[in-house]
């Protein structure tokens, strides 16, 4: 088991086409058409958790969040504008240099940094919320990636890992349907020996001293074009967890 997060692999995929981050019709079109859906259910989350007024124009006000493998910034930028205090984390160099970019052109203050989990973890900054989406499915050692957002947690804080499940039907739409199909995806973008069954991110979870308060799944109607929230975790699905 490495000792380290950090796949070279999968950091070179993504910083190959770090470029397009913000292109709704590029390569992260399908994290664009997803995206709206992750922020309502995240800020609706949040709000309930720390009793929050989820109306109002910056609920996560004051809110220290985490974002680990942020990419170009696709989640932290809407989170700031919901008021919280965003840092954004991520291997790889090219993806926080378009993040650090678009941030200043949109008037947003983000502490982007190209730095791994456990380097966060070993920080003395701690956080309200810490956001893993769409990350563990691509890092080298998941435990010890757990293990290093469970330790930037506040001790009253909340960990979101969202991810893939291991299904046939998961592997139908996410790999042959969005990558091969469809061609949303790069061939080659994910690999499903190393998708995750929840009762596996559970388990480290809990190895990680954390404790499940709920799990949802979210599934795409390619009719519709649209995205919903369920209580099937066959594909796409987000966990939510506490410190014990």
């Amino acid at each position: 088991m490495s000792n380290s997060t950090i796949n070279e692999e999968e950091v070179k995929k993504f910083s190959d086409i770090a470029d397009q981050w913000w292109d709704p019709k590029g390569k992260f079109k399908p994290l664009h058409k997803f995206n709206p859906i992750r922020i309502l259910f995240i800020k609706e989350k949040i709000a309930q958790y720390f009793s929050l007024d989820k109306d109002r124009d910056k609920p996560l006000e004051k809110l220290k969040i985490a974002d680990i493998g942020c990419g170009g910034g696709l989640i932290s930028e809407p989170l700031a504008q919901l008021g919280a205090k965003m840092t954004g984390i991520d291997a790889s160099a090219k993806n926080i240099e378009v993040a650090k970019i678009h941030a200043e052109k949109s008037g947003l203050e983000i502490n982007y940094q190209n730095i791994s989990a456990e380097d966060l973890s070993q920080k003395k900054e701690k956080f309200d919320v810490v956001l893993a989406l769409e990350v563990v499915e691509h890092v080298e050692n998941i435990q010890l990636f757990i293990d290093a957002t469970a330790n930037c947690l506040k001790k009253d804080g909340i960990l979101f890992i969202a991810t893939l499940n291991r299904t046939p039907i998961s592997y139908i739409k996410s790999i042959i349907g969005a990558e091969y199909l469809l061609r949303w995806l790069p061939i080659g973008t994910h690999d499903f020996q190393k998708f995750l069954k929840p009762h596996e991110v559970n388990e480290m979870a809990e190895k990680s001293g954390l404790k499940l308060l709920e799990e949802k799944g979210f599934d795409y109607n390619l009719i519709q074009d649209s995205w919903k929230i369920t209580t099937n975790l066959d594909v796409n699905y987000i966990m939510i967890f506490k410190k014990k």
